[in-house]
């Protein structure tokens, strides 16, 4: 399993915008779906028995969408950079992905590329594509303004298996400071992630329509990501944390999904009762109303 799944937030759209993923990206499918139960839907104020979240995957990567209702909006802040080695699948990636989106930056030639582009899909969702063979072929771009080094040393300190792979700096013939990291690559946990630095005012920011999800594996795992993500930043219900610098995480056990997809309903609507009373997940609270009979 993934340790870290990008998961998007959509007003009722989840299940049609992962199906035209699913139709636009080679070697992709869809996952499972999950609906809305009796307590679901009251906290959520979502039709009881609408989807609640689907999950797919789009190559080897997994993503999850959400019918969360119109509480959040996609932000570039968050968009998803696909390395791919031929140019003529790019053009056809950008040929679907663009019909009823805009383009942000024109797919073409570049100082810094043979074939880039950025476009903003009919769901507001951001794609960057950049002509280059890699074996992640989708990764999230963060975009700060004046702290990605600083933001991508504090999450490789965070994950194992973590560390800045590549940065670029501005130099005098860009506008930015020079010396500073204008745009780096970076793993967490072997996951590749694309960080930018603005150092000119954006009008947009992170939001919490696109967050991390990460999959732990005990309560020891759960309290550490939990401690160290919302240090300087701010929690909120079931598992949700936004960082000191303004991105969304989820911090879910591994095991929370396994009592959820139990045939048994009772089973089922205890432990999500018990999850929608918690703000940092608590295991042995689940594994409690799991069992209690």
């Amino acid at each position: 399993m993934n340790k870290i799944i990008p998961y998007l937030w959509f007003d009722t759209q989840a299940e049609e915008a992962a199906s035209f993923y699913v139709s636009v990206f080679r070697k992709s499918r869809m996952g499972d779906t999950v609906r809305y139960g009796k307590e679901t839907a009251a906290a959520s104020g979502q039709p009881e028995g609408s989807v609640m979240l689907v999950e797919f995957e789009l190559g080897a990567q997994k993503f999850v969408a959400l019918n969360g209702g119109p509480i959040f909006k996609f932000s570039p802040a968050v968009s998803f950079f696909v390395s791919n080695g031929s140019p003529e699948e790019i053009d056809e990636l950008w040929g679907k992905l663009s019909a009823g989106g805009k383009t942000v930056m024109e797919l073409g030639k570049y100082p810094f590329g043979e074939k880039y582009g950025w476009l903003e899909d009919k769901y507001g969702v951001s794609w960057q594509f950049y002509l280059e063979e890699r074996p992640q072929k989708i990764a999230p771009a963060l975009m700060f303004s004046g702290s990605a080094e600083e933001a991508m040393n504090y999450y490789a300190s965070i994950f194992e298996n973590s560390g800045i792979t590549f940065k670029a700096l501005y130099d005098k013939t860009m506008e930015g400071p020079e010396g500073k990291v204008a745009h780096a690559k970076f793993t967490l946990d072997g996951y590749e992630f694309v960080a930018f630095d603005s150092h000119i005012p954006m009008d947009y920011t992170f939001t919490p329509a696109i967050s991390l999800l990460i999959n732990c594996t005990s309560q020891d795992e759960v309290d550490r990501f939990w401690e160290k993500l919302s240090a300087g930043g701010h929690t909120e219900q079931c598992g949700w944390l936004v960082d000191k610098y303004g991105l969304s995480w989820q911090v879910f056990p591994e095991i929370l999904g396994k009592l959820l997809s139990d045939k048994d309903i009772k089973k089922t609507q205890r432990v999500m009762s018990a999850m929608l009373g918690m703000t940092k997940i608590d295991i042995k609270g689940l594994e409690e109303a799991y069992y209690r009979g």
